[in-house]
């Protein structure tokens, strides 16, 4: 039977890295965030009522959204943030329930997975459009660390978007499974290769 996982977790805590890794193992793979990216490109509606409502500052020279630009907006101003959220959530969600319908009506294979990397999926009350939500978990500092390290945020940036997100225990309420992602890269993919041999199982 096919299944939709629905990925979904913390800023930072290794959402990405996991879909890669069932991509890697076999699974048809779907990020939010590339949706989100599709649905702010230039010359869509998403587009268009983004720069009206938070101007030009938010468009490189090529013109296209420049999301850092957006980000450092959004996270530091909630009416700002839910602002956006009611320009791109619509889009998304629709487009994502479209691939997934494709997906439930016509499946690779009749056992074949569809990873779903959704970053808002608790948030947004998506879990009944997967059929296993897939926390994925990393401490507050972890975190902090690897949003430093791989942009040019500020620690006191980087806490103010935690500080900007569900408290991860409200997220476990609804997860069916939980991955900690605290060690290597080979500990996490070791972790998700057992996920997706139980997940076979089913």
């Amino acid at each position: 039977m096919p299944r939709v996982i629905g990925i979904t977790g913390g800023i930072a805590s290794g959402k990405s890295t996991v879909l890669r890794l069932f991509g890697e193992l076999g699974a048809t793979t779907l990020s939010a965030d590339d949706l989100a990216r599709e649905v702010l490109a230039k010359g869509t509606e998403g587009y268009a009522e983004a720069v009206a409502r938070f101007g030009e500052s938010i468009v490189r020279p090529d013109g296209e959204i420049d999301r850092s630009a957006l980000g450092a907006i959004v996270f530091s101003d909630e009416s700002a943030r839910q602002a956006l959220n009611d320009i791109t959530h619509p889009r998304i969600i629709a487009a994502m329930q479209r691939h997934i319908d494709g997906f439930r009506s016509s499946p690779p294979k009749p056992d074949s997975v569809l990873a779903v990397e959704i970053p808002l999926l608790i948030e947004c009350g998506l879990e009944g459009i997967v059929d296993e939500v897939l926390l994925v978990v990393a401490e507050p500092e972890t975190q902090v660390r690897r949003l430093t390290s791989r942009s040019s945020l500020t620690r006191q940036e980087a806490l103010s978007r935690l500080a900007a997100q569900m408290p991860i225990d409200r997220k476990i309420e609804h997860a069916d499974r939980v991955i900690h992602n605290e060690g290597s890269l080979e500990d996490l993919a070791d972790i998700v290769r057992v996920v997706w041999d139980e997940i076979l199982l089913l």
